[in-house]
């Protein structure tokens, strides 16, 4: 079913004109609202389970933030339902753990590709095919953390649908397996841990669409394993700032 009864795309809640071509895609739907005033007059177009959506305008171009939820599942679903009503440019705006030792809490995170080590990708394209963002909207991001005089890194992130998979893996039933593979994601330079990105990318392919994404990065739990300083960040602020100004790069 792709319609509720109002005639509005059933998990998002919106229709034609309610968005832009260029979406931010944070996972928080609180978030949103922080995102949204560095449009101009923003407006909240809807607020349907883990999907909040707010339009406003940056330089006269109709801009969109809209959550998609905690991990791949739910990103798909928004992905695909904000194709149907209009959006061609989108921006993963979120959080990641650092696995590669020199990224630390604090720092810039900007995926050229993605571990497929999730579910949501596998039921749209063969294994085989690369998880792998839009190159224009790498480079615009890369611009964006190099204008704004941030710390960033650029580089494969590896994609999970267990949050705690992650942090905990030795309590799994499969723990030998969760981590052997992280083992070797690290010594493959795996920059950091995050659970979209994969699925978006994918989609993205799908679909015909750009898709980036853009982290930042909450600690590294390898750092604090291996004694180094770990610094513990949770103010999304570069990450926000890194994709606006993307954007204004890549509309031009």
């Amino acid at each position: 079913m792709h319609y509720s009864e109002d005639g509005k795309q059933y998990h998002i809640g919106l229709e034609q004109g309610d968005i832009g071509k260029y979406v931010i895609l944070p996972g928080d739907p609180k978030r949103c609202e922080k995102i949204a005033q560095y449009l101009d007059n923003p407006r909240l177009i809807a607020d349907r389970r883990e999907f909040v959506t707010y339009t406003g305008y940056l330089g006269g171009e109709k801009v969109s933030v809209t959550s998609t939820g905690i991990g791949g599942a739910s990103a798909s679903i928004a992905m695909e339902e904000l194709v149907k009503v209009g959006a061609e440019v989108f921006i993963r705006v979120g959080t990641c753990g650092g696995m590669a030792l020199d990224v630390k809490g604090g720092d810039i995170v900007i995926a050229t590709g993605a571990i497929r080590m999730e579910g949501t990708s596998k039921e749209y394209a063969p294994i085989e095919f690369p998880a792998v963002p839009d190159l224009d909207v790498v480079n615009a991001l890369v611009s964006a953390a190099k204008k704004l005089g941030y710390d960033y890194h650029t580089g494969v992130v590896q994609c999970k649908d267990s949050f705690y998979g992650q942090h905990d893996p030795e309590s799994k039933p499969v723990g030998y397996e969760l981590m052997n593979k992280w083992e070797a994601w690290k010594k493959l330079g795996c920059l950091a841990s995050e659970m979209e990105s994969a699925a978006l990318f994918i989609v993205a392919s799908y679909l015909n669409v750009k898709v980036g994404s853009v982290f930042l990065t909450v600690a590294n739990q390898e750092r604090e394993k291996n004694n180094l300083e770990n610094p513990v960040v949770h103010d999304t602020e570069k990450a926000i700032k890194t994709a606006i100004e993307a954007i204004k790069i890549l509309k031009g």
